[in-house]
């Protein structure tokens, strides 16, 4: 049998004549920080003081010892960042110019020094420039001439920290007569039957050449096997009446272990064992009379998907553990998502995400890694081109969460309207592999999934890439450059991102920036915003709904979180409420990356901002919506639920002091999975441009609201509410703050992270009319008071 050796032990890394301790996993940054040679670059303007570890080559070493019996030992790295050599005892092993593949050496019978050198990332893409030619980029960095994460060159919400490394774990396999090279299981469902085709590659040595090997797949106490002299292999089994794996909302997530064994006669040569699940999923894209849809289907059931965006968790992604990766998407399957969207600037995530997804039912749409720039299709880059797509589509395929990869990150927009197509005079810029070889690549090795070759993109060159009608769509001209409420102007097809800014919680500021007068253009919050014009943005978003605080940092950003709150969910309750024209939202973005300004729900240290409540509420699977229709309003009940919503609606038209103008009740029934819409009654609408009404929608615990003009038009009151705090009978580290609201509270806040830096809290934004209370349960507060929450509550005030 195999047998395994793990290398993370006993690494230095040098620094000029000196030699550090190197942790593997890990990078060269980490390695300088845990040694004290550099500060941590996330705090304050350290950033730049780093700049210098990305220019220069490094080198890892240890000692390699190995005494096997067997016929071949092979130096495996399944993570090298990104140009390197690798050498033992003095003579070469083998070369690297990819991050995202895994890469293999024989060093049979070889011990001695091991030496792994990385160039600098700006020499080596230098090098590749120089050889291919200029191509266009959005950020003034080389990230498209090598294959490396290309967010590590800073992005609009990240850092340029441009690391080094041994990235992921390295090991000694040992083996003899052959190995399991490869596993690709294809899982489908048809008449009630599992079907798994297991394609199985091996390797063998040249005393295991022509010999009779056998294969064994198990799987739901299903046996198959065959014999074959070659390098190849088939297995076929079939599972009758599986459990269905469904995203999270739709039903249970199942999950079968599939084993597979390489034998020589009876002795066992290798194992492989992967988690699998029995699904069937397609992906709409017909026209009717609407343009090009985009529904995804999973077992027949086509689905309105509740989607974020993803990119690495972390600037130095050798410190995103398993555990990491559980607690974020806990918080994405917390909020209601069921489709995480792991970005083409990033990575292919570590086996541990996606293993999390198959277990919390988030389905996932995977990027190749290309992103906002136009990438060279010669050599070398178009071979490690090709053998990363092959490393990842094997690797990823076994994943039941996984339902669409997809071929780049706005780069065929980006070649029609940001001025590259004349630029690049005829030069490559990645169009062949988005619409030749990776969909090739799919179609030969993970033919049960559909593939799109871009996102945004129409479906084809008879409509602009960003077509709203035709196929996914990025809707960014809000943010930049208008109010939020202009995203009801349109219903695209399915929104693959959007977004707003808001900055970080407090407590992540404080701890960023040690020691700074928070403002918003203070100069470490200033280098904690990456967006071009990202404070002129959030102002001006601000401005349109609110006075603009002048001089008070708490206001702003209260102001500010809640406007990013209010934007979202403003574009995901217009959307939902047009399905199935538009077949899901994808929200930019989950999480950060590092503690900075940007449009994430979840901060870089991990706490929730109110639009991560917020996503809550309007990813339920019901949802009460009030919209603009024409001249008058709609009531839109939503429900993505499997059985009928039979809810009494109750309409109220109320002034600023809580009086009730007018009311009703409507009987409303809205189908599986299916949107009712229905006119709200002409006197119960408040007049066009009134500062003195608004209505009101309750039903079943949920309420929808619509006030007629800005906030900062609007007559509200003071507002006036009374606080309790009430311990939590059996759960001393939790109490509920009680708030009764006196007079009309408009987004009503608690931020806990003002109570103590570990505190949570269970609620976002609420409006309470004059007498409603609302109780919030807070975790970890420490001793807390009334004064001390009042502080940490906040709301609309008109003063």
């Amino acid at each position: 049998m195999k047998d395994v050796t793990q290398l993370g032990e006993g690494w230095s890394l040098r620094h000029g004549e000196e030699l550090l301790e190197a942790r593997v996993p890990g990078c060269v940054h980490t390695d300088l920080m845990a040694a004290g040679v550099i500060p941590d670059p996330f705090l304050g303007r350290n950033e730049t003081e780093v700049a210098w570890v990305g220019r220069r080559p490094w080198t890892y070493v240890t000692r390699l010892h190995h005494d096997s019996p067997h016929e071949r030992t092979d130096l495996v790295f399944d993570g090298l960042d990104t140009a390197a050599s690798v050498t033992l005892d003095g003579r070469p092993v083998g070369t690297a110019r990819n991050m995202h593949r895994v890469h293999r050496f024989d060093v049979t019978g070889r011990t001695g020094e091991l030496l792994v050198r990385f160039a600098s990332a700006y020499d080596e893409a230098e090098s590749v420039r120089a050889a291919v030619g200029e191509r266009p980029n959005v950020y003034p960095e080389p990230s498209q001439y090598l294959r490396k994460m290309a967010c590590n060159f800073g992005w609009d919400w990240g850092p340029t920290l441009v690391t080094a490394g041994i990235w992921r774990p390295v090991r000694l396999e040992h083996w003899s007569t052959a190995r399991i090279a490869a596993v690709r299981p294809l899982v489908t469902v048809e008449a009630g039957t599992g079907h798994v085709e297991v394609h199985l590659d091996t390797e063998r040595t040249a005393l295991g050449r022509g010999r009779t090997l056998r294969a064994e797949a198990r799987i739901a106490g299903v046996r198959a096997e065959t014999a074959f002299t070659g390098d190849t292999a088939v297995l076929r089994l079939e599972v009758p009446e599986p459990r269905l794996w469904w995203p999270r909302g739709y039903g249970e997530q199942p999950l079968y272990d599939l084993e597979i064994t390489l034998y020589d006669d009876e002795d066992p040569l290798d194992t492989w064992h992967r988690r699998v699940g029995f699904r069937t999923v397609e992906l709409d894209r017909s026209a009717d009379e609407h343009g090009t849809g985009f529904t995804l289907a999973v077992n027949g059931v086509r689905i309105f998907a509740r989607g974020v965006n993803w990119i690495p968790d972390d600037a130095f992604p050798s410190r995103v553990t398993p555990e990491r990766y559980r607690t974020r998407l806990t918080q994405a399957a917390d909020a209601n998502v069921d489709l995480v969207r792991v970005w083409g600037g990033g990575i292919y995530e570590d086996d541990a995400f996606y293993d999390t997804c198959d277990e919390l039912g988030l389905m996932v749409w995977q990027d190749f890694l290309f992103a906002c720039s136009a990438y060279p299709e010669e050599q070398p880059l178009r071979g490690e081109v090709e053998a990363e797509a092959r490393d990842n589509v094997v690797r990823l395929m076994p994943h039941p969460s996984l339902v669409l990869w997809n071929g780049n990150n706005e780069n065929l927009w980006g070649f029609r309207d940001w001025g590259w197509e004349p630029t690049l005079a005829g030069d490559s810029w990645g169009e062949g592999y988005y619409l030749g070889l990776l969909p090739r690549i799919v179609a030969e090795l993970d033919p049960t999934r559909p593939y799109t070759a871009g996102s945004p993109w129409s479906g084809s060159w008879d409509h602009h890439p960003n077509d709203p009608a035709h196929g996914t769509h990025h809707s960014w001209e809000v943010w930049n450059r208008q109010d939020y409420a202009e995203y009801r102007a349109s219903v695209p097809r399915f929104v693959a991102e959007f977004g707003w800014q808001a900055p970080p919680a407090l407590a992540t500021l404080r701890r960023a920036l040690p020691g700074e007068a928070l403002a918003p253009d203070s100069p470490g919050m200033l280098h904690h915003q990456k967006a071009e014009d990202g404070n002129g943005k959030l102002n001006r978003g601000v401005a349109r709904h609110f006075p603009l605080p002048d001089g008070d940092f708490d206001r702003w950003h209260y102001l500010t979180q809640l406007v990013q709150a209010r934007a979202v969910a403003a574009g995901i309750e217009h959307w939902r409420s047009h399905w199935p024209v538009c077949a899901g939202t994808v929200v930019w973005q989950l999480n950060d990356c590092w503690p900075v300004t940007s449009w994430a729900a979840v901060d870089g240290d991990g706490r929730l901002k109110p639009l991560h409540h917020e996503l809550r509420r309007v990813y339920a699977d019901r949802l009460l919506t009030l919209q603009p229709d024409g001249p008058g309003l709609v009531l839109a009940v939503i429900n993505q639920s499997a059985e009928p919503w039979r809810a009494r609606v109750a309409l109220r038209r109320l002034t600023a002091d809580g009086t009730v103008l007018a009311e009703t009740a409507v009987d409303a029934e809205a189908g599986p999975r299916a949107v009712l819409r229905l006119p709200v009654p002409e006197d119960l609408a408040p007049a066009a441009g009134s500062a003195k009404e608004f209505l009101v929608a309750d039903a079943d615990g949920l309420r929808a609201l619509h006030f007629p003009v800005a906030d900062k038009d609007f007559g509200y009151p003071r507002p006036g509410f009374d606080v309790e705090v009430e311990p939590v009978p059996g759960q001393e580290d939790k109490v509920d703050v009680v708030v009764t609201a006196r007079t009309l509270v408009r987004d009503l806040l608690l931020q806990p992270d003002r109570l103590a830096p570990a505190a949570v809290c269970d609620r976002g934004p609420q409006t309470l009319l004059p007498g409603e209370r609302t109780r919030i349960r807070v975790g970890g507060p420490g001793p807390v008071d009334a004064d001390a929450v009042r502080a940490a509550l906040f709301c609309v005030d008109p003063v």
